[in-house]
């Protein structure tokens, strides 16, 4: 039975690597070929076309680039596997072909070497394209091994901490990113076809607003003020359809200080747009269309697999107010209640918790049932519409029910995936709305929102009937790639220090 190999033994293994690469560099720099010095390679080919356009490249010189993942092979030849930034290529270095100084150098470079190798493109007896070496150069010196290569980063903490070696070692985080991206691209293209306009508003303002949470504060030096670090967009997208642009979305960060897990990172990507005479229907019809067409365009399926369920993105998605999803699922009745009191012994009674800190109230009561023990049932995509007034201050009350709000929020595998409203356009309502949020903030609601003059007096000018939407980038990738934490489809979560 072998010996088990001790956590101090393992370290003393990797200082002797470290040593050892590091005295190699100490020797190519000694004989004047610094790899470091060198500041261009000139490439004339990616792995990705050499093999998918053999035919045509067969016997065509190349120069490839990228780092050594493996090598192979013993006496005068040797095989090595080369990743560039579109795969991998197989390299084959002879002696009689590089020369023997140019062959003992390459037999001392090691795994995570970056090299340069100019040869002709040929398939192997075992029928693998190849590109047969006839220039070598070092371009840069690894000075640290790589993880094993069957297994990776097998410490996730670690995968997220040194996000470079995980893309270095897994081709699934790298088609992750690809695919984040390309949603990115198709949610832009989406909606610049649709004639939104693009545009930028400020990361840092003097009032934190536009959404329900607790901001990150920092410190102006010259202007001597706290400032916030946007938790949304909305109030400034809001105030460009004031001013006359009537279709206008933004993609960015948002910055929210509160908890995380595998839903909830503190700086998260959204994408939030506006739209000037339409109301949440329309909202409807648009992520839908925007999120079913992402999934065939990127996956060429509807069906996805998420948190262990299968998903139908195919359009046609259920649309259910929040009292009846209530009374589906708990077989509460909100609608038939004619007092807060009726509402508290309801929600008591199917072990709903009373939020602390908050006088109850009949929409509060609704959403907090909907919140503690509906939300985890809905998988399949869902729309949850007509929110109540107190949890949603910035959405236009419903003509029919003064308590509800025409806002709804898609839910998918019981993750909320946007949130969107008929937008509050009357200035004499936000303020009052406004004025309640400085009342919960005063009584030490951290998440409750601030008065805003200043888009009070936009509104004052007067915005025409909008809809508005803001959807969860990340959560939307997550779902597309099968992800089962938000730090799995973010390039760097945000991590406690390590001492």
């Amino acid at each position: 039975m072998p010996e088990e190999i001790t956590a101090a033994e393992e370290q003393q293994d990797l200082s002797e690597i470290l040593q050892i690469r590091r005295q190699k560099l100490a020797d190519l720099v000694s004989e004047g070929r610094d790899p470091y010095t060198v500041t261009k390679y000139e490439r004339t080919a990616l792995s990705e076309e050499i093999k998918s356009d053999f035919e045509r490249m067969e016997n065509e010189t190349v120069s490839v680039a990228g780092r050594i993942m493996s090598k192979r092979g013993m006496g005068k030849a040797i095989f090595a596997d080369l990743l560039d930034g579109k795969g991998r290529i197989q390299v084959y270095v002879r002696i009689n072909d590089v020369g023997e100084d140019a062959f003992a150098d390459f037999r001392k470079m090691d795994i995570g070497d970056i090299i340069g190798v100019t040869g002709f493109v040929f398939k192997t007896r075992m029928g693998e394209i190849t590109v047969h070496a006839q220039a070598l150069q070092l371009l840069s010196k690894s000075l640290r091994p790589l993880p094993e290569k069957f297994h990776g980063l097998t410490n996730t903490e670690l995968k997220y901490r040194q996000r470079y070696v995980d893309l270095i070692m897994s081709p699934e985080t790298r088609r992750t990113f690809e695919l984040r991206s390309r949603f990115v691209r198709h949610v832009r293209e989406f909606l610049d076809g649709r004639g939104y306009m693009e545009v930028e508003t400020p990361v840092l303002n003097t009032i934190s607003g536009g959404a329900t949470a607790r901001p990150f504060i920092t410190h102006h030096n010259t202007l001597d003020i706290d400032m916030y670090m946007r938790i949304a967009t909305e109030l400034h997208l809001k105030r460009l359809i004031v001013g006359g642009f009537e279709r206008v979305y933004e993609i960015g960060r948002i910055f929210r200080n509160e908890g995380m897990d595998t839903k909830h990172n503190p700086e998260f990507t959204t994408v939030e747009l506006y739209e000037a005479y339409t109301d949440y229907n329309g909202m409807m019809d648009l992520f839908e269309e925007l999120l079913s067409s992402a999934a065939m365009k990127l996956l060429g399926t509807y069906e996805v697999e998420w948190q262990g369920e299968k998903i139908d993105l195919k359009p046609g998605w259920p649309r259910l107010t929040m009292a009846e999803a209530v009374k589906r699922y708990l077989g509460v009745d909100f609608m038939s209640f004619t007092s807060t009191e009726d509402a508290v012994a309801a929600a008591k009674s199917v072990g709903v918790e009373m939020p602390e800190g908050k006088e109850p109230s009949w929409g509060g009561l609704l959403y907090e049932c909907f919140d503690q023990k509906v939300e985890e049932k809905l998988i399949q995509p869902t729309f949850i519409i007509d929110h109540p007034v107190e949890v949603s201050p910035l959405a236009k009350r419903k003509p029919s029910d003064k308590r509800l709000t025409e806002r709804f929020e898609l839910f998918i595998c019981h993750s909320e995936m946007g949130n969107a409203f008929s937008e509050l356009n009357d200035p004499l309502d936000q303020r009052e709305r406004f004025q309640r949020q400085v009342e919960l903030r005063a009584k030490g609601d951290e998440e409750a929102g601030m008065m805003d003059e200043d888009f009070l007096n936009a509104l004052e000018y007067g915005m025409p009937p909008t809809g508005g939407l803001g959807i969860g980038i990340d959560r939307c990738v997550m779902l597309l790639t099968g992800s089962s934490s938000i730090r799995d489809v973010i390039l760097f979560p945000t991590m406690k220090p390590l001492d």
